[in-house]
Order: C-alpha cells, then sequence, then structure tokens
C-alpha cells in the first residue's frame, strides 16, 4: 500500500493512501524519539495500535517504516 508523507518540524508523519492507518515519528523531550503506528478498526486488517521510544532517530525511523512495510 503507498503512504503519503508530511513533515512539521516537531513530527513526521505518513498515511496510508486508504486514510485508515498512521504511521508518525517524533522526538520527545528526553531526546529519544517515538516511532506510533495507528490503524483504524475501519481497515481491513482491523484495528492496532504501536507505541515504541528509541533512543535515536535513526533506529525510530527504521522501526517506522519496518511498520509500513508490513
Amino acid at each position: 500500500m503507498e503512504w503519503e508523507q508530511t513533515r512539521t518540524d516537531e513530527v513526521e508523519e505518513w498515511t496510508r493512501a486508504d486514510g485508515l492507518a498512521t504511521v508518525r515519528l517524533r522526538e520527545r523531550a528526553d531526546g529519544s524519539f517515538v516511532a506510533r503506528y495507528d490503524r483504524l478498526e475501519q481497515a481491513s486488517e482491523g484495528r492496532d495500535y504501536r507505541y515504541e521510544c528509541r533512543p535515536d532517530r535513526e533506529t525510530a525511523a527504521h522501526l517506522a517504516a519496518a511498520w509500513r512495510e508490513e
């Protein structure tokens, strides 16, 4: 499935083409990074929510990319 990326100074986000899932990457106040995956109930695969912290942007971005590839 295709994803559309948007970015602000604080948040990088990808929205799935059908609009039923998003992946977000952002920096926390302590300097670590958070990757968040949110898929709505209406998606054919059903509801899913994941939130994981990583010590740096590179590992959080890798996790976000893996979620988009699933």
